[in-house]
This record gives structure tokens, C-alpha cells and sequence, in this order.
């Protein structure tokens, strides 16, 4: 049986940042709400594996995440989330969903804003559902969010974050409609920031040569320290350089590479930030729904950001590039979108387990290409 709690923006209290309300306990999971100094409202779940801090109102971002006793989270310059603002005025949350009509950097031949409509998309109805599974006891925060234009378009996207009892993973499902009386393009990124550990690896199925990788050119500034500069160069010239995370590298400007990742027959596809310790970060989705993988790293004085995979239906060109590439998805009035994906902290046996799977996907892509 499942049991379900509608939000409502009084539940949250004043904009005093610490005062926590107790909404629910159920299966050892704990749900607080609070209200950041900012006046965004957030609630905290609690699954005695991992915690995390989500935006019911706003995106329905995940803000924060933190397992294994560190934060999971980028380091950025915001330490709260910020209503109103453009994409990088509010740009630090651990996931962001992105995309809508458009999505990624606009070239000069679009008109949209970077990342389009979902970043800052406004929830007016938001509802946590509880109960259980195989997995064991779970809640999950839900909602609908419409974005809408006269003589333009009209969809609603309903998000859903579950978090179970005991486990460092979440799980996401992503439903997007097109109430619109024409066909809409539309374009997906889960924008997933994880905080990189020195002396972590970076694991996939993709091959250390350039099959399958596409580096975004970089501008380096005619003043950039050397050690910048031999960074880029060096992946350049060798991109599986790139998986080693190093104490102290400076990564700035920031590197995109777009890439084709290996899957197996379920269509499953996997990444990992292997700590040193044998634990890990990781993410799992499938790439018959998102078939592009991004990965983005940047690293400086004042922000720390592994993109691990941002899986995503295009490149993070902008939607006239993905016009003319031919991933722009078209749905016709009532169509919808939807796909799901996994990401969290495993421990060292886990850990263990996944990267043994992963070694699989690459052999078996590799014996595919020599047949």
C-alpha cells in the first residue's frame, strides 16, 4: 500500500534556514522540510544510507547529496539555491534536469536560453508518495510542472526522486507530455555533478583511444598558467589521461567530451568515479532513451565538478546543431518522453561489482568491432 502527502508551501516555515519540520518517518527513512535564507523550499530525505536535499518547487532539483560520510555534491560558488535567477545564477545543485524545447550552449543560430526550459521550471503541485517494494521501503518525491507560451508550446513534466531505506542509490524516472495542440521538439540532459576525489579513476565501456570520443574545442586564454595548458594538451593527445583525478589539477576552462558508450542486451550503460578506498560514485541508465553521453570536468580555486555521464537525447550544442545532427525528438500533441537511470555511492563490494560488469560491456564492444 502506498501512501501519499501533498506539499504545500506552509509546511516549510520561515526563511530561517535551520528550522526543520518532521513531515514523515516511514521504513527508517526520515523527511524534513525547511526553507533555505533564499526562500526556496526544501526537503531533506533521509535513508540512513545517504541524504539528500531536494526542491520540491524548483526543477525539482536535487541540491544536495551526501553517503559514506562526504558530500557527493559539486563545490561551487552558491551555498543555497536561488529562485529567479538564469541558469549560472543558480548554478550548483547536485542534478539538474535540463532541456524542453532546447537544450545545451545556444550557438548563434538559436534563440533559447542555455539549457532551456526544465532548470528552473516551476512545481505548483508536489507530493511524496511512501511505501514498499522487493527493495524494501522507499519515498519518493513527484510532482507536475507545466511551461507554456501563447501561440507556442505547452508541456507538463512529472519527475520522479525515490530514495530506499538503507541504500546510497536514487532512482529517477522522467515523464515529459505535450499537452500542445502541435508537434513540440524537445530535448532531454540529466545535468548529475558529482564532487571529484583526488586520486580517483574514472570507469566506463568507452575504448582509451578516440573511437567514440568527441573532445569540444577549448579556448585557453592567452594568459593561461601552463600547467592549464599542458592539462588539455596532454588529453588531447592521449584522452584516457583524462581518468586519472589528480590532487591539485587545475581544470579551467572546462573540458566536454560527447561520447557513444558501449551497453549490454538490456540497453544499460554504466559509469564510476573509483575512490581510492574502493568505494565509488556511480550512474546507470539506459542509452536506447539517451543515447548521447556528456562528460564534463572543470576544476579551480572556487569549483570542483565531475560530470561523470550526462546522459542526454544530443550534444549540448544547442538545438540547431541537434536539428541538424537529427536528435531532436518530435512529439506530436499528447506524445510524451520518458526514460529512467540510477546514480549514487556503492561501497568497495559493490564497487567491485559494477566495474566487473563494465569490464564486460567494453569486451564484448570489443569483440563486436573485430567481427
Amino acid at each position: 500500500m502506498m501512501t501519499r502527502v501533498e506539499l504545500h508551501e506552509a509546511m516549510f516555515g520561515p526563511a530561517w534556514g535551520s528550522e526543520r519540520r518532521v513531515l514523515l518517518s516511514h521504513g527508517g527513512i526520515t523527511v524534513q522540510a525547511f526553507r533555505f535564507d533564499s526562500g526556496v523550499a526544501a526537503i531533506e530525505v533521509d535513508s540512513g544510507a545517504a541524504r539528500a536535499v531536494l526542491l520540491p518547487y524548483l526543477g525539482q532539483q536535487i541540491w544536495d547529496l551526501y553517503a559514506q560520510g562526504r558530500r557527493l555534491t559539486m563545490q561551487s560558488v552558491f551555498d543555497e539555491p536561488e529562485a529567479g535567477k538564469d541558469y549560472l545564477g543558480n548554478y550548483g545543485a547536485f542534478l539538474i534536469h535540463c532541456g524542453g524545447t532546447a537544450m545545451g550552449n545556444p550557438s548563434p543560430d538559436d534563440d533559447h536560453s542555455l539549457h532551456g526550459e526544465l532548470p528552473a521550471l516551476r512545481y505548483r503541485q508536489a507530493t511524496l508518495e511512501c511505501g514498499s517494494d522487493a527493495r524494501g521501503a522507499y519515498v519518493t518525491l513527484t510532482g507536475e510542472g507545466h511551461d507554456r507560451r501563447a501561440f507556442g508550446h505547452h508541456f507538463v513534466s512529472r519527475p520522479r526522486l525515490r530514495m530506499t531505506a538503507g541504500s546510497a542509490r536514487i532512482d529517477l524516472d522522467v515523464a515529459v507530455q505535450n499537452w500542445g495542440g502541435a508537434r513540440m521538439p524537445f530535448m532531454y540532459l540529466a545535468h548529475v555533478n558529482f564532487r571529484p576525489v583526488a586520486g580517483g579513476v574514472i570507469v566506463d565501456a568507452l575504448r582509451d583511444d578516440r573511437a567514440g570520443l568527441r573532445i569540444r574545442p577549448t579556448d585557453l586564454p592567452a594568459d593561461a598558467d601552463p600547467d592549464q595548458r599542458a592539462w588539455h594538451d596532454a588529453v588531447a593527445a592521449d584522452p584516457a589521461s583524462h581518468r586519472r583525478i589528480d590532487a591539485g589539477t587545475r581544470i579551467d576552462p572546462e573540458v566536454v567530451m560527447v561520447m557513444t558508450l558501449p551497453t549490454g542486451l538490456d540497453g544499460q550503460t554504466h559509469g564510476m568515479q573509483l575512490h581510492p578506498d574502493g568505494t565509488a560514485d556511480f550512474i546507470s541508465y539506459d542509452k536506447r532513451d539517451l543515447p548521447v553521453a556528456v562528460r564534463w570536468i572543470t576544476r579551480g580555486p572556487e569549483r570542483q565538478a565531475l560530470g561523470l555521464i550526462l546522459p542526454g537525447t544530443a550534444a549540448p550544442d544547442g538545438r540547431a546543431a541537434a536539428q541538424r545532427a537529427g536528435h531532436v525528438i518530435d512529439l506530436p500533441p499528447g506524445g510524451s518522453f520518458t526514460t529512467s537511470m540510477c546514480f549514487g555511492a556503492l561501497d568497495a563490494d559493490e564497487a567491485k561489482k559494477m566495474a566487473a560488469g563494465i569490464a564486460d560491456l567494453r569486451a564484448r564492444a570489443e569483440q563486436e568491432e573485430t567481427q
